[in-house]
């Protein structure tokens, strides 16, 4: 019997983390998962990554050099970095740091955990230097190709898959059961206090304008949470603000985004990626227009899409469908046609009739879902291309396009920010070793690091905002 495949996963958010350990899944069906957290302002709490509905053990967080230390002591045979760009580059620094010449290692996969609408060129080539560069769709893959080639680096590694956690249900009427609008809200689109407000608001309106249907606001995080960007201005906070307050049919609520799916009738949001795993269902789908169509928002991404919608139309009783050939483009294949189907590990079982979203908020357990055939598999060429390195006796060092001699005044700055020298190598004292360490010792480490995060982002959520206000005056 072949021995199973150990493959890392370094993670940097609750979405990343759901994104690594899911495409660990379709990359190597039969494999042994190890999570890791990378630490920082964005390390998610036991409750964000308990709500993303990836069953495995509880990641460890570490540095970036810690981690590098890790999979130079141990075998791994795949490592899949879902991280910011800058800290991708560093692990391959410092990988190639590692094995500077050719060698047994492991074959090193990055991608991106959603739509690519910012920081193209600067994201990509931070990206760099990987085996897998992961696109999830076909216009992603085009578009990368045509960055690395136009630089000059090589675009080999550019590799047309989907995104991993896309499945679920294939939609259903509401018919009898009341009709239930989900409002996907984001950490930081829109950015501004009023701008937020005003959709909060709208929401309500429906809410208000339409007694019989139920309006849930879907959020990414509690205050004090972090997530992938921050989150300067929660709806929470923002809710206990509306006018008359939220109505009997209009509630907060907390959950992993594919079982709130399941009981929703209308998807609404400004430009998340929950826009595509409703469209892969095919539940009727907004992007909102309200705020503009603005490469800020990022809604620009769905131009052609047919899902540009405002609150007003909304009112008025417009259900948004998508439009076959922008889907087909985007990687996206709704309920009737053919599906990417399960994330290989998983554990699927079928659902029964659909049910509405939560009830309040508060975790959510993750839940199997089901995924129609597979005729059309995304991830078949990956996978080829990680079984023939696999198969490999020696794999080349990582070969980043960022170098002291293309990014002299670039480059070290990154690694430095991850305590690595310009080498690549760990700064002195950054691989720090818990060995020989008392528990309490290390226990009181954890409370003053979880203390300290509680302090930067109350920072962020309560101080900052004052603070610009105060400035304004």
């Amino acid at each position: 019997m072949p021995e199973r495949k150990r493959v890392a996963v370094l993670a940097d958010s609750d979405t990343r983390w759901k994104w690594g350990a899911t495409t660990a899944r379709r990359l190597v069906p039969d494999h042994e998962l190890t999570g890791y957290l990378l630490r920082g302002r964005a390390t998610p709490t036991a409750r964000q990554l308990g709500e993303v509905g990836v069953r495995a053990g509880r990641p460890t967080e570490v540095t970036c050099a810690e981690f590098l230390a890790e999979i130079g002591r141990e075998h791994y045979d795949v490592v899949v970095l879902a991280l910011v760009g800058g800290a991708v580059q560093a692990v391959l620094h410092g990988a190639r740091a590692l094995w500077p010449a050719p060698a047994r290692r492991p074959v090193l996969v990055t991608g991106y955990v959603g739509v690519v609408y910012e920081k193209l060129a600067d994201g990509l080539l931070l990206r760099h230097g990987a085996d897998l560069v992961l696109a999830n769709s076909r216009h992603d893959a085009e578009r990368f190709r045509a960055v690395y080639e136009g630089v000059g680096a090589d675009a080999g590694a550019v590799t047309e898959t989907a995104l991993p956690f896309l499945g679920g249900a294939p939609y259903e009427p509401a018919g009898s059961r009341a009709h239930t609008v989900v409002f996907a809200v984001q950490p930081s689109v829109p950015d501004s206090r009023a701008d937020r407000a005003y959709l909060l608001e709208r929401a309500a309106g429906h809410a208000r304008k339409h007694p019989g249907r139920e309006v849930l606001i879907k959020l990414r995080s509690k205050p004090g949470e972090h997530t992938t960007h921050l989150e300067e201005q929660p709806y929470q906070r923002l809710a206990e603000r509306v006018r008359g307050g939220l109505p009997a049919n209009c509630r907060l609520v907390y959950g992993n985004m594919g079982e709130v799916l399941d009981g929703a009738d209308l998807l609404v949001t400004v430009s998340s990626t929950a826009a595509l795993e409703s469209l892969h269902r095919s539940i009727p789908t907004a992007v909102l227009t309200d705020l503009g169509i603005r490469e800020a928002l990022g809604n620009h991404h769905f131009l052609g899409s047919g899902c540009l919608a405002s609150w007003d139309q909304l009112d008025a009783g417009l259900l948004p469908e998508g439009d076959p050939v922008w889907l087909a483009a985007q990687g996206v294949r709704p309920a009737g046609a053919t599906s990417a189907g399960p994330a290989a590990g998983e554990d699927v079982a079928a659902h029964g009739p659909r049910t509405p979203g939560p009830s309040a908020p508060g975790p959510s357990a993750p839940g199997p879902h089901d995924h129609g055939p597979h005729d059309h598999d995304p991830y078949a060429l990956a996978r080829a291309k990680v079984a023939g390195l696999l198969a490999a006796a020696r794999l080349p060092a990582p070969a980043p396009y960022y170098t002291l001699t293309t990014a002299p005044g670039y480059l070290p700055g990154i690694l430095a920010r991850h305590r690595l020298a310009p080498d690549g190598t760990p700064q002195p004292g950054a691989a720090r070793s818990e060995a020989g360490e008392s528990r309490l010792r290390r226990r009181l480490r954890t409370h003053l690091r979880e203390a300290a995060r509680g302090v930067y982002r109350h920072g962020v959520q309560r101080v900052a905002p004052l603070i610009r206000r105060l400035g304004e005056l």
